[in-house]
């Protein structure tokens, strides 16, 4: 059910004020409006996804619950920053992922990424219960919830776990810039402690977050400007109003340190969320290096500079017409280079996976002794190709079809486990790989060892050039980087030419994947060690069949 917003004429006269000054990313004050975009169609980098200011916004009624959500969102919707939207359970929030504030800026410890705009929007959008139902036993956000976001702030940012997926306090590490936040593998910013510094915005008495339970997270005062009192374990309390509600704290947990209300936990993260999305493998930490200073003009283009050693070095990218990425990076040492990357096939619509309620969602099957022959994700498989998957250490082959390769391992138990020898827990060897049913035709092979986190797709292994005459690699196999003939490897996400093992941070079965490729040609492709990225945009047209083997990893107890 739709709803429409009863505005009075001080909000009136506010939002109208509002309005006028607008600043970018980078710091600028002056303003150029954005362009109408589509959900299919990002033009601008710094704006990508991001609404003009009044087109299509449905808000609550003024006397409904979700009235101070909408409040405190108003500001921000007057901006064109977000898009908000309700019905009977949930009140929707749809942003690009940039902030209107200086990004990036004091950060000591740098993953190497730079802010890239996301699709929260449509199915992809933030939603915030209307109806928080409290838990009969409230979960903290201590060692738990370590990927994905635990609360989203009222202008649209995500808001993660203080703790990094390392269980580290980002903040105490040197992660964070000046407003909090920084960006995760996707390139998507977001922060790890409460804004407060968008009560400048929204005030004092109104809420600057919201937990993904539903219950809002105030700032460091109660809304009528008194002292926070006692606050429990999950840094909330219910108020003078018979209210619960959190509060932003100096000291950890800096926001909601756990979840009053019910929340459904999935692979580490509060399920569902909306997805990032990667248009490039994520690279290392860039050890010694100071973010300095980060410019936008609030359209197609950004640059980054930081310092290693008093040398200063820069990332400059923008958007080209077709959707990618193009980035130059000028090294301290005076190296320069620059890589486009563009977005996989299924990801160039710009479609975002439809992830609703929990209870509208299929749950995930615990693994089958057997599966049949079926597509895998298209991100993976170029399209237009069959493919095969057989079932971790099954010797029986998927059903009879054209184009479908088959592939086991000795590396993996009965029961579809890796081996502990191929994961950071053992020797970190890679595993070992066959494959049969190669089509006549086949010039070369390629393989890809991956894995679908909640929040990204990553790569592990890559090996190309494969002989078509070879039918398997053995465990702890050494391949070099380049060769005139014969296998090497491509880049993981670590950017390095090598066997990434597995080396899962969250609790349980994790489930990874290793794709086989029959080609017809040997590829030729655009950088020495192709990425994931560059393999599956390459070998499309060239791909005869697939096949894929599940197995799964578990790790052991962690400390």
């Amino acid at each position: 059910m739709r709803h429409t917003c009863r505005i009075t004429l001080p909000m009136l006269l506010w939002l109208l004020h509002a309005g006028l000054c607008l600043p970018h990313p980078g710091g600028h004050r002056s303003h150029s409006p954005a362009a109408p975009s589509s959900e299919t169609s990002p033009v601008m980098l710094a704006q990508a996804g991001r609404r003009p200011p009044g087109t299509g916004t449905a808000r609550p009624a003024a006397d409904g619950p979700a009235a101070v959500i909408a409040e405190a969102c108003a500001p921000f919707v007057a901006r064109g920053q977000i898009q908000t939207r309700s019905d009977d359970r949930y009140f929707f929030i749809e942003s690009n992922g940039i902030p209107q504030h200086p990004l990036m800026i004091g950060i000591t410890a740098w993953q190497q990424q730079v802010p890239l705009p996301q699709p929260y929007t449509g199915a992809n959008a933030w939603q915030i219960p209307i109806h928080p139902v409290p838990a009969r036993e409230p979960r903290t956000t201590k060692g738990a919830f370590l990927r994905g976001a635990i609360a989203v702030a009222v202008n649209g940012i995500p808001i993660f776990n203080p703790l990094n997926n390392r269980g580290e306090d980002a903040f105490l590490i040197g992660e964070l810039d000046t407003f909090g936040g920084h960006c995760g593998r996707a390139d998507d910013y977001h922060y790890h402690i409460a804004p407060v510094h968008l009560q400048e915005t929204v005030g004092k008495t109104l809420p600057i977050a919201y937990a993904l339970d539903g219950y809002p997270i105030y700032g460091y005062e109660e809304p009528d400007g008194s002292p926070v009192r006692k606050l429990d374990a999950c840094n909330g309390h219910t108020g003078p109003d018979g209210r619960y509600h959190y509060h932003a704290t100096k000291q950890y947990p800096y926001l909601n340190g756990g979840f009053h209300g019910e929340v459904v936990e999935r692979d580490g993260q509060v399920d569902p969320q909306p997805r990032a999305r990667p248009i490039r493998p994520a690279l290392p930490p860039l050890r010694g290096a100071t973010i300095t200073d980060y410019t936008s003009d609030g359209r197609n283009q950004a640059e980054l500079t930081y310092e290693i050693a008093g040398r200063a070095g820069t990332v400059a990218y923008w958007r080209g017409a077709d959707g990618s990425i193009t980035f130059r990076f000028n090294d301290p040492d005076g190296t320069r280079r620059t890589e486009t990357h563009r977005p996989p096939p299924a990801d160039r619509t710009g479609s975002p996976p439809d992830r609703g309620p929990p209870e509208d969602r299929p749950r995930k099957r615990p693994p089958q002794k057997q599966k049949r022959a079926g597509k895998r994700p298209t991100a993976e498989q170029p399209l237009g190709t069959p493919a095969a998957r057989t079932q971790a250490g099954s010797r029986v082959p998927p059903a009879t079809g054209a184009g479908t390769l088959t592939v086991t391992s000795q590396s993996v138990t009965a029961s579809g486990q890796l081996a502990t020898a191929c994961t950071c827990d053992g020797e970190g060897v890679s595993p070992a790989i066959a494959w049969s049913r190669v089509p006549s035709g086949t010039r070369s092979l390629a393989l890809s060892f991956w894995h679908v986190a909640p929040d990204q797709e990553k790569s592990y292994w890559i090996v190309t050039n494969i002989p078509p005459t070879a039918t398997s690699l053995p465990q702890a196999v050494r391949l070099p980087t380049a060769t005139s003939d014969g296998p090497r490897l491509g880049r993981n996400d670590r950017g390095q030419r090598a066997y990434d093992p597995p080396c899962s941070q969250g609790p349980g079965l994790k489930t990874y994947h290793v794709t086989v490729f029959a080609l017809s040609d040997v590829p030729a492709f655009p950088t020495a060690g192709p990425t994931r990225t560059e393999l599956l945009n390459t070998i499309g047209p060239i791909t005869l069949a697939t096949g894929t083997l599940d197995l799964t990893v578990e790790r052991k107890t962690q400390r």
